[in-house]
């Protein structure tokens, strides 16, 4: 089967870029192959009840799927060039925000409109951070919620299902240059294309691997980010989530000068489970309906580890970590706050104890046996830090919940319109190590899909 474009992974830069592509030139004949589910397939077996942990499904619906693994987050697109990724160094600062609005609006139009913009800009609590040494970072963040992101996936799906061929559970095999394009082997199955555009999400990254050293597209080693989940009750944070919902504090500890910073801000919502490449790990939802919200918030306090030579395996190096807190805890470990600065492991009855009810059943146990000192010592630091800006992080009944990885992809060298050493051969999204947020890795995909069709 031929196509003039072919796009690997359905997450928010593919799905992003297949609708610009409608738009601008609606006789393209594009195909989106995803190794997950369909969105109204995707849905994870852990209810709480019969099924209380992960059971290692062959495709995860929580991570892969029409959606990517931004389909059941939280829904926040942060509007900034702060973090979230480095797009506007490969397109200026100035055009990136300007498809990050670009794409605002795509969702505002596909059932995200009543939700909330918030900004940072004229804020008194940024100059209360920096009274303590924490540096509140500034962003529009728009928060759809997991409930309205989903909606509006549904009604992108909606539209683009007559426009464009979707391939669901069909992960795709190789890519191969070939005289007038690429091949793309999915099974015994062969498709081709003119231009591929290549989306696969964080969970790609170890094929993303496999297909950059195949075709010889030179890479650069990237970061891995390791901290935990905190969770305490909504009121301690409620005076900044109320004015901002999104706090991106970072803070740079006294001992060893590292960085740590709050990341997922989730008001009132709930932690959950989430599986890389058969590894448990931490994250965290939140809901815009009312009657699904929690009396909890929880958000993640992550360290970046950059390596340099001759380690290269950053992604490895979180794995370990987080396989270790698997074997001792079959999944993901909680500890109450006060626990851990006592050296003493939480216990059932400790956590039963608490004046929190926990949102996520996971294994009570000691972090300290998991997380590196160093890593450690530095969120610790940290919650002492937030404490003096929300009063009650530091109490004894905050709850940790470890371990929180968040892999990223290695970066794919590309060009300045996103392309690599292979002519018509595109990377976007967060599998190409450039982009870590719902709102850039759309921006990307809007940005190829322009550049893609312009000779069209």
């Amino acid at each position: 089967m031929n196509f003039d474009i072919i796009i690997i992974g359905a997450g928010p830069g593919g799905i992003f870029s297949a609708y610009e592509m409608t738009q601008i030139n609606p006789n393209l004949k594009v195909a989106v192959f995803e190794a997950g589910h369909a969105l109204n397939k995707r849905c994870c077996p852990i209810d709480g009840d019969k099924i209380k942990t992960c059971i290692g499904c062959k495709s995860c619906s929580i991570m892969s799927g029409f959606g990517g693994a931004g389909a059941f987050s939280d829904g926040k697109y942060n509007i900034t060039n702060d973090f979230g990724g480095t797009l506007y160094e490969h397109i200026g600062k100035k055009q990136a925000l300007e498809l990050m609005h670009y794409v605002d609006a795509i969702n505002m139009r596909y059932g995200g409109a009543g939700t909330k913009l918030y900004s940072t800009s004229g804020t008194k609590l940024k100059k209360l951070c920096v009274q303590h040494d924490l540096h509140l970072l500034d962003a529009s963040v728009r928060h759809l919620g997991t409930d309205i992101n989903y909606v509006v996936l549904e009604n992108l799906y909606d539209y683009l299902k007559s426009r464009v061929d979707f391939f669901f559970d069909t992960p795709v095999d190789s890519v191969t240059a070939i005289s007038s394009g690429y091949e793309i082997k999915c099974g015994g199955n062969v498709y081709t294309c003119e231009k591929c555009v290549i989306s696969v999400g964080r969970s790609g990254s170890k094929w993303m691997e496999k297909i950059c050293e195949k075709l010889c597209i030179p890479t650069n080693s990237n970061r891995v980010d390791i901290g935990v989940r905190v969770e305490l009750p909504a009121e301690v944070f409620s005076h900044l989530t109320d004015e901002l919902y999104e706090s991106k504090i970072v803070y740079c500890t006294k001992e060893y000068g590292d960085k740590v910073r709050t990341f997922c801000m989730n008001p009132r919502g709930a932690v959950v489970n989430e599986n890389t490449n058969g590894i448990i790990t931490v994250n965290g939802h939140s809901y815009e309906d009312v009657a699904r919200q929690t009396e909890n918030t929880n958000f993640a306090l992550l360290v970046a580890k950059h390596f340099s030579e001759p380690f290269k395996d950053s992604n490895g190096y979180g794995e370990s970590i987080a396989r270790l807190s698997n074997m001792l805890g079959g999944g993901v470990i909680v500890q109450r706050f006060g626990d851990l600065i006592r050296g003493r492991r939480s216990t059932q009855s400790r956590i039963n104890e608490a004046f929190i009810t926990p949102t996520l059943k996971a294994t009570p146990g000691d972090l300290s046996l998991v997380l590196p000192k160093r890593i450690l010592d530095g969120i610790i630091e940290m919650i002492y830090a937030l404490d003096k800006v929300a009063p009650g992080t530091a109490n004894d009944d905050t709850l940790l919940y470890g371990v929180e990885v968040k892999f990223y992809n290695m970066e794919v060298a590309v060009n300045e319109n996103l392309e690599t050493c292979l002519k018509n051969l595109y990377v976007i999204g967060d599998g190409s190590g450039i982009t870590h947020s719902l709102s850039h890795a759309s921006a990307s995909g809007v940005y190829v899909a322009r550049k893609i069709t312009a000779d069209k």
